[in-house]
């Protein structure tokens, strides 16, 4: 396996470019009764002197393919969800969470551009596959302790609170999309006055 590496890499057919070089010398009598060290030293020579191997970029999933699975996830916490009783105000929020997300992920406009927004997937990710679910857990991890032992904080407060700040997050992501759209209409408005005032 190394050796056909070897035989492949550029090192190899760069020294053997300037050994072959070294033959042709030979048989037109520049390299003299030397030609193995000629041959040799071109080919040494040809090898240090080529470009070294460049290893394969990693092959990371296109942001197509990140929505897919993010699609799936989300899939998967909604079933998560409905096996958890909630008070009703959080059920509020989880529903709001919910149509934002499935908003912003269904396909369509918003998915295309959302593809091409890096920071917006991750807040997406990261509210699909750690803020919601871990609320809602440590809620209900919470609530079984606050039984034992009442008088505390009542757990619903955070977990309202908590819900509420990753749909602010979320809002946010969904205005930069909305404003991208609007800038992109604007401008292709100008684009078309300036064609007009050219004409």
């Amino acid at each position: 396996m190394a050796i056909s590496k070897y035989l492949e890499s550029r090192k190899n057919i760069a020294g053997s470019a300037c050994g072959l070089a070294g033959l042709v010398l030979t048989f037109t009598g520049v390299a003299g009764p030397y030609w193995p060290v000629v041959v040799a030293g071109l080919y040494g020579a040809g090898a240090l002197i080529a470009p070294p191997e460049r290893p394969p970029l990693p092959d990371f999933p296109d942001p197509s393919a990140q929505l897919d699975e993010l699609r799936g996830d989300f899939g998967r916490l909604g079933a998560y969800l409905a096996d958890v009783e909630v008070p009703p105000v959080a059920a509020g929020w989880l529903t709001q969470l919910h149509e934002l997300l499935s908003g912003l992920l269904d396909p369509g406009w918003a998915a295309e551009l959302l593809a091409q927004d890096p920071e917006g997937l991750h807040v997406l990710a990261r509210a699909v596959r750690q803020d919601v679910p871990e609320a809602v857990d440590t809620f209900v991890r919470t609530r079984w302790w606050t039984r034992l032992a009442p008088g505390q904080e009542p757990p619903e407060r955070h977990l309202e609170r908590q819900l509420s700040l990753v749909h602010e997050e979320l809002k946010r992501v969904a205005t930069a999309l909305r404003e991208t759209e609007e800038r992109r209409q604007e401008s292709h408005t100008r684009y078309l006055e300036d064609r007009g005032r050219a004409n």
